[in-house]
């Protein structure tokens, strides 16, 4: 059973926003005391966060869909809606967060660290909020916005000083076990280890934290063993240390040979160049491992090695690593540039960012991009009059008529706002007049009459209980 998952994918949804209320205030001797419908909730967040008891991302392979409560709808009497509640999730230290492309968009270390994953959908006015001294009561309201659905990849990068790497077999676990306090699984048969091991060293007044890395093997970079999976393990660790077999049984090893060819493996993962190493020849509690290891240790130093001779078993050798690892570590730590404040960086917008823009695409459609617009559109409630003829106003206030005019579109030109897979599509007619003055009944709005087939239906009812009314007048008994 899977016990260890260091790489996920995560499919996360976020709280949608609670539609406002279209209201009107009644009561005895009020009939239409004003519009009091309320605004709808937020929705929830979905917020990765770090927490140092979690060391897996078990969780996440098991349960993939996570989704946020949605906020609540607007009351009438002024009662906003409930905002959702964030779902928060918590990670290993060191959780790298990537899109599907696999570029990065958060790497979280350090306790407490948290990163929005999924943004919950803002809440929509009420009638009471939209309210204005041209629109006394207005007879719609705003829809709530639907939250970001995000797929991310989770990969787990285990935090550590120090990085044992090696062959299967070669010693690590023993090592880790003996120089702190971890208690790998350790058995006398290759991939014992199938997870990064993590312990904690202290050498005199310096405390580092030292990962066993699951063993490698020649092609591990391009996925033979477990090696792909675990070498993102060692990208963190300041300090590398080649632990060699001494002992080994296999007539076409030695320690030179398995360096060369851990050596290729972290070239051809990249980016370690630049991390000391140090070898160590394990495993000399064995006659032939003592005589092996004297036999290659001066070829190590004169490729520039410092080379340790220790037995894990034997516990010898290992207080001079301790201390050379201690003093590496340190040396790294004091090279790190210093961590600064966030500073808090200010983008006005620019003076002629009209906030949107206007595209003719082949087809002759015209496309509308832009947050305000877009965010308008979503916000609308296409089957309430009003709230169309409000949209048609604000857009016209933004420019969006002028641009349109610009870019050279006519009366019944098709015009879409938004991206292609949830725009709104209809055929533009120029505003030629505008403003709350061209409102009729509550939920109406007189320049839509004749392309509204909803505002025609309610007129021709209209006009035929008028006239049953005329000859209910008009009728004299016999």
């Amino acid at each position: 059973m899977t016990t260890f998952v260091d790489r996920v994918e995560l499919h996360v949804a976020a709280g949608n926003g609670g539609h406002g209320c279209a209201s009107v205030h009644r009561e005895k001797f009020k009939p239409l005391g004003g519009p009091d419908g309320g605004n709808g909730g937020r929705g929830g967040d979905i917020v990765l966060t770090v927490d140092q008891s979690v060391t897996t991302l078990l969780d996440y392979h098991h349960s993939p869909h996570r989704k946020a409560t949605n906020g609540k709808p607007g009351e009438g009497g002024n009662r906003s809606g409930k905002d959702g509640q964030d779902l928060v999730l918590p990670v290993p230290d060191g959780t790298v967060v990537l899109d599907k492309a696999g570029n990065v968009l958060a790497d979280l270390v350090g306790h407490g660290t948290s990163y929005v994953a999924a943004q919950g959908g803002r809440g929509g006015l009420g009638n009471a909020a939209l309210a204005s001294a041209r629109r006394k009561a207005p007879g719609f309201a705003l829809l709530g916005e639907p939250g970001d659905v995000q797929d991310v990849v989770l990969e787990l990068k285990t935090v550590a000083d120090v990085a044992l790497v090696g062959y299967p077999s070669a010693g690590k676990s023993s090592l880790i076990s003996v120089l702190s306090a971890a208690k790998p699984k350790i058995a006398d048969y290759p991939f014992t280890t199938l997870v990064p091991n993590l312990g904690v060293v202290t050498a005199g007044s310096t405390v580092y934290t030292i990962a066993d890395v699951p063993g490698l093997i020649p092609g591990a970079s391009q996925g033979r063993g477990l090696g792909l999976e675990f070498l993102r393990h060692v990208e963190r660790c300041s300090v590398l240390v080649h632990v060699l077999d001494t002992a080994t049984l296999e007539s076409d090893r030695d320690p030179v040979s398995d360096l060369d060819v851990i050596e290729a493996e972290l070239r051809e993962y990249g980016g370690l160049d630049n991390r000391p190493r140090i070898v160590v020849l394990n495993k000399i509690d064995v006659p032939d491992g003592k005589d092996l290891a004297e036999m290659v240790r001066p070829d190590l130093q004169a490729r520039g090695y410092r080379v340790f001779e220790v037995s894990a078993v034997a516990r010898t050798g290992l207080k001079e690593l301790s201390f050379a690892l201690a003093e590496l570590v340190a040396q790294a730590r004091a090279a790190r540039p210093k961590e600064e404040s966030t500073r808090i960086v200010i983008r006005p917008q620019a003076v002629d960012d009209a906030g949107f823009t206007v595209v003719r695409e082949d087809d002759g459609l015209f496309r509308v991009r832009g947050e305000k617009p877009e965010r308008w559109v979503r916000q609308t409630d296409f089957n309430n009059d009003e709230a169309v003829g409000y949209l048609a106003d604000r857009l016209n206030r933004l420019g969006v008529e002028e641009e349109l005019v610009k870019a050279g579109a006519r009366a019944g030109d098709g015009v879409a706002i938004g991206p292609e897979e949830n725009a709104v599509v209809f055929d533009w007619e120029p505003t030629v007049m505008a403003g709350a003055e061209m409102l009729g009944r509550r939920g109406e709005d007189h320049r839509l009459e004749g392309q509204r087939p909803a505002v025609q239906r309610r007129r021709d009812r209209q006009a035929e209980r008028d006239e049953l009314q005329r000859e209910f007048d008009d009728f004299e008994p016999f």
